[in-house]
């Protein structure tokens, strides 16, 4: 299709070379020289890019620029002025013009624009492509070339950067990196079931994990007299992270680093650990009146503010803290309210529920699902929840306060499609990516088993408990009923197992830049 552009130019018939060379350029060029004349142009036909003269007799450029968003409100719009004052320029960009180039102008410089407003998605939807085509080769080697944690770290960065970037791209290529992404997870999967028992055997030797979030990432701040407020966003990915973290750095100089989730990667074992700074079994053992089992029915973290307490107790941290679970905008706003009595708490700690809430309401409800269809839709919902709820204005509060903020997760989620069947009695657990059990039945190639828990930092509800991990996309299912379960799960987000979405989850330190 040919871009069709509209050229207002009070000296129009003096731009004619350049509107030839468009034209052999292969656009469609419309002209006029007065606002009025452009404004009916713009009633009669629609237009690609509109090129206007700032200054012309009759209507000026602002005036006929604001007529033309009236009828065309999406038309991009590229001022062309003699006029350098910054006022203009200032007037011009409030009025939402695509660009501004100052008289006299050359081809090139109109092609260049041209480029940047008409075909900019093609041309970057065409590099991305090219460039990922090219990194490919290199990512499949790095995977089968056994990383250790920190190329782990590297290497899904990687893929998640490339994610993103291919997401508005052709589907062939999202289909590529899908691809890739499982050859990875499978990597992955094999990394973890060799290292996993060593990790929890040796706390001083091992990457950076859920237990030692507090003492090795946020003590340090307090005892070097930083004030820390830290958000612990529930079943929050690196992915969504990237997508919103933009919408931060205006205000925030931004750290950003990756660390390991424990198994099983839900809240009642991941979150716990990180407020105890223990395994689950050590949970259990010290604190058994604070431990609770997959079978009881009380909420698995109801005591993470005495777990957080412990903790401090057990490492001399004497500062006063407070800890906040906010589950909706309504308690976001209330403590918006009551941030002036929080201005002298040394230690902070907010437990934000929502895209938790989110990633259970896509199961079960059918219009979520059909908004969350997929890794980028689910990613934009996170995206806007955060832009137009009173999470952003309470980020935007503590940016002018001296502050350190740390905002983290217990554990991400995967996209899973592909049931592995398992049986057990009536008391094995309804996670759909681990079950822990007496007498589980299932295929022994496609699970990570612990046969004894304890070794795994986990606790043993009975003499001969097992805890089985799916990995990649897959996720356990039942023969009873199983083709309606199948039906009801497939295509869900599901945490409990073992992924780099799963597991590798974002650590984050941000800066407050009204203090520099």
């Amino acid at each position: 299709m040919t871009p069709r552009l509209l050229w207002i130019d009070d000296e129009i018939d003096m731009l004619k070379p350049h509107v030839m060379f468009l034209e052999k350029k292969g656009y469609e060029v419309a002209t006029c020289n007065n606002g009025s004349d452009a404004l009916r142009k713009c009633t009669a036909q629609p237009f690609d890019l509109i090129l206007l003269d700032e200054n012309m007799p009759g209507l000026s450029g602002l005036e006929t620029l604001e007529g033309i968003k009236e009828i065309q409100p999406d038309v991009p719009v590229v001022m062309v002025t003699k006029n350098e004052e910054e006022d203009l320029m200032d007037q011009a960009i409030g009025a939402k013009i695509a660009d501004y180039l100052i008289k006299p102008v050359n081809p090139n410089q109109i092609l260049l624009t041209l480029k940047k407003n008409i075909h900019q998605r093609e041309i970057v939807s065409e590099a991305t492509q090219s460039a990922y085509s090219r990194a490919f080769g290199e990512l499949q080697m790095q995977i089968a070339d056994n990383p250790d944690f920190e190329q782990w770290k590297e290497l899904y960065r990687s893929l998640v950067r490339w994610e993103l970037q291919l997401s508005e791209s052709a589907v062939q290529m999202g289909d590529m990196l899908a691809t890739q992404k499982e050859e990875a997870n499978a990597q992955f999967f094999r990394f973890v079931k060799r290292n996993y028992e060593d990790w929890v055997a040796n706390p001083q030797e091992r990457p950076l994990m859920s237990p030692d979030v507090m003492k090795r990432r946020v003590f340090p701040l307090l005892r070097e007299g930083k004030r820390v407020m830290l958000f612990v966003l529930d079943n929050f990915r690196y992915d969504q992270w990237r997508a919103l973290s933009p919408e931060l750095s205006d205000d925030f100089y931004i750290d950003e680093d990756l660390y390991l989730g424990i198994l099983p990667t839900a809240t009642g074992y991941a979150r716990n650990a990180i407020f105890a700074g223990l395994m689950p079994a050590d949970i259990k053992k010290m604190y058994p009146h604070l431990w609770v089992e997959e079978t009881e029915e009380e909420g698995k973290n109801l005591h993470e503010e005495d777990l957080l307490r412990l903790q401090m107790e057990r490492f001399r941290q004497k500062e006063r803290f407070s800890y906040h679970k906010l589950n909706d905008s309504q308690a976001v706003e209330r403590l918006l309210n009551a941030m002036p009595a929080e201005s002298d708490v040394p230690f902070t700690v907010f437990v934000v529920n929502f895209i938790d809430i989110l990633s259970h309401a896509r199961t079960d409800s059918r219009m979520v699902r059909e908004l969350a269809r997929d890794e980028a839709a689910y990613r934009s919902i996170t995206l806007s929840w955060f832009r137009h709820t009173a999470v952003k204005e309470l980020f935007a509060a503590l940016a002018k306060k001296d502050v350190e903020i740390l905002i983290t997760t217990d554990h991400g989620s995967i996209y899973v499609d592909t049931p592995v069947k398992v049986i057990g009695d009536r008391e094995v657990n309804t996670n759909l990516r681990y079950k822990l059990g007496r007498n589980l039945s299932y295929p022994q190639r496609e699970v990570f088993e612990m046969k004894k828990p304890e070794r795994f930092g986990l606790p043993a509800p009975n003499l001969s408990t097992t805890y089985i991990y799916t990995s990649g996309r897959r996720f356990f299912a039942y023969p009873n009923n199983y083709n309606h379960y199948v039906q009801y799960y497939r295509n869900t987000f599901q945490h409990g197992g073992i992924s780099m979405e799963e597991m590798l989850i974002p650590l984050v330190v941000l800066h407050p830049k009204s203090r520099r």
